[in-house]
């Protein structure tokens, strides 16, 4: 850095680099997607919940199985739906191919 800049945002630049993206804006845009993906999911889990009768009396281990089976998955797919529109979809396609190679493996049991 020049004349004592300094970057406002310097772990705008940490994310770009671990991430691997080419600018700050893509950073902006991935993040954006995740915020997305994950107000969506909660507003669709409180519906889908409610659709299934679930309230406070509902075990949590029948919550938790429904949370696995249905709504994971959901938000894996709006990650990529928001990344399609923010034009992120490849980010997104890559970090989903990588986490489906890592739990197979895990019910493959390899390490």
């Amino acid at each position: 850095m020049q004349g004592g800049e300094k970057n406002a945002q310097p772990w705008l630049g940490k994310m770009q680099q671990k991430w691997g993206l080419e600018t700050t804006m893509q950073v902006l845009l991935v993040l954006a997607v995740f915020s997305l993906a994950g107000s969506s999911v909660v507003f669709l889990r409180k519906s889908f919940f409610h659709l299934l009768g679930y309230d406070d009396a509902t075990p949590m281990w029948q919550k938790t199985i429904t949370y696995i089976l249905f709504i994971f998955p959901t938000y894996q797919g709006l990650l990529l739906f928001y990344g399609f529109l923010l034009g992120q979809f490849s980010f997104f396609w890559e970090k989903e191919k990588k986490m489906f190679r890592w739990i197979s493996k895990k019910f493959k049991g390899e390490k």
